[in-house]
């Protein structure tokens, strides 16, 4: 399958525009074309040792959940091991594919995996996505009345000149027993400072102006953590080794919320995939799951009742990676060879 093929097959799986805006997602390395992809290799976090791996199997693309290259590298050198990552991948014509916080968001993806270790459940994203674009042309609509005069033709004309400005109409219109003229135009923000400032030279039409925000859209089932409602409440004890079970640890770190023990119930739980300190704070619920969260954060959260499960990052989304090679097999019609790596791991142990 050719590259460029194979990542429009990705981002189709997973639109990019999903992903948060500070993180770095796509293709980040990309080996001379023409390049064909037989062997795609996933991995939660592309170490050297891993690497070794991708090259070992012949892979052709790599796609690893974490971005290996996040802050912008001024040089690329055999000096450090970020560096290394594309030598090595260049040298050996593969490629890096990063989709990261795309795969937080959407319904078929990391966090959607781990509420499955919690049991019967509903989800709903905790910060749910918006839609890309707006559903229509602008950000704003304004709308104002005025009588069929020409200074209306005058500021018609003034507003048609202005840069941005969209569906522009005008209809017939009764106000007070009198035949108007309806103004209604689409805007994005810098057009409406233009036509706020032109309407505001007629207090008539100024007083008589109606400003809308025009909301994208949310997406359903779709955006960053989740909060999930038991179907039945489950002991926080049982929970613990449902988790246990789910992401195959022998432990995991345990912060009782005051007031509570391990035979408390649990009814609701947020969740967070990886670093979870942003997402989960001041959710309402009875348990915090997620790989890590600050110190301080999880002291305000036992503070409000909240108990907190903390698996290690990598901990709490390494597991979707073979749920992940079976939905992109189906999804790029078992066309190219996916395997999961064997030596990705999350680096902290207990000693």
């Amino acid at each position: 399958m050719n590259l460029r093929e194979l990542v429009s097959a990705l981002n189709d799986f997973a639109s990019l525009s999903l992903a948060e805006s500070w993180d770095n997602v796509g293709l980040l390395v990309e080996p001379s074309p023409p390049h064909t992809v037989n062997t795609l290799f996933l991995t939660n976090d592309l170490t050297e040792e891993v690497m070794e791996e991708a090259v070992q199997k012949k892979a052709d693309l790599i796609l690893s959940y974490h971005p290996p290259i996040f802050t912008p590298l001024k040089r690329v050198t055999w000096k450090t091991w970020k560096e290394r990552l594309v030598v090595r991948a260049l040298e050996h014509r593969i490629g890096i594919y990063s989709p990261h916080t795309a795969y937080d968001a959407i319904p078929h993806g990391v966090n959607n995996w781990l509420t499955k270790g919690l049991g019967a459940c509903t989800a709903v994203p905790l910060h749910p996505s918006t839609a890309p674009s707006y559903p229509a042309e602008g950000t704003h609509r304004v709308e104002f009345c005025a009588a069929n005069t020409e200074h209306l033709d005058t500021v018609l004309s003034k507003i048609k000149d202005i840069q941005e400005i969209s569906c522009l109409t005008t209809l017939p219109a009764r106000v007070e027993g009198e035949e108007q003229t309806r103004v209604s135009l689409n805007c994005s923000q810098k057009a409406l400072l233009e036509v706020v400032a032109l309407l505001s030279q007629n207090s008539l039409l100024y007083h008589k102006t109606e400003i809308l925000l025009l909301q994208k859209p949310l997406l359903p089932h779709t955006g960053m953590g989740r909060l999930c409602t038991l179907s039945e409440p489950v002991s926080l004890s049982d929970i613990i080794e449902r988790i246990k079970s789910h992401l195959k640890l022998p432990h995991i770190r345990l912060a009782m919320g005051m007031g509570k023990t391990l035979e408390s119930p649990v009814k609701k739980a947020a969740l967070c995939a990886g670093s979870g300190s942003s997402v989960l704070k001041g959710m309402e619920a009875d348990l915090y799951l997620t790989g890590e969260m600050s110190h301080h954060d999880v002291l305000d959260a036992v503070a409000n009742g909240v108990s907190v499960i903390l698996c290690e990052h990598s901990n709490t989304e390494r597991g979707f990676l073979s749920e992940l090679r079976d939905m992109l097999a189906i999804h790029l019609q078992n066309k190219i060879n996916i395997i999961v790596s064997e030596t990705d791991r999350d680096p902290l142990q207990v000693a």
